[in-house]
């Protein structure tokens, strides 16, 4: 059940084995089944049906700063934020 909802197999694992007890296990069968039964992760929807995905934030093309030619993402090239204006760097 858990790899059909989409975790692979590194995934399954790390979730049962997470954070166990620092006793005695009496009956690993059991802490296994609580587990599997407990901690089943929600049905990832089909893959074949597409979602609109809003972008959270817009991402910026990279560009190369014209005064230390570091790269920063901008709408537009020009000056990273470390970088002094033109403006003030000619006076």
């Amino acid at each position: 059940m858990w790899l059909e909802r989409g975790l692979t197999p590194s995934a399954v694992i790390d979730a049962l084995t997470r954070s166990l007890p620092m006793t005695a296990i009496h009956s690993p069968a059991a802490l296994l089944a609580h587990r599997l039964r407990e901690l089943l992760p929600p049905r990832l929807p089909d893959p074949g049906v597409a979602r609109p995905v809003a972008p959270d934030r817009e991402v910026h093309p990279l560009r190369t700063c014209d005064g230390c030619d570091r790269a920063f993402r901008s709408p537009t090239p020009g000056r990273c934020r470390d970088c002094p204006p033109a403006e003030t760097r000619a006076a």
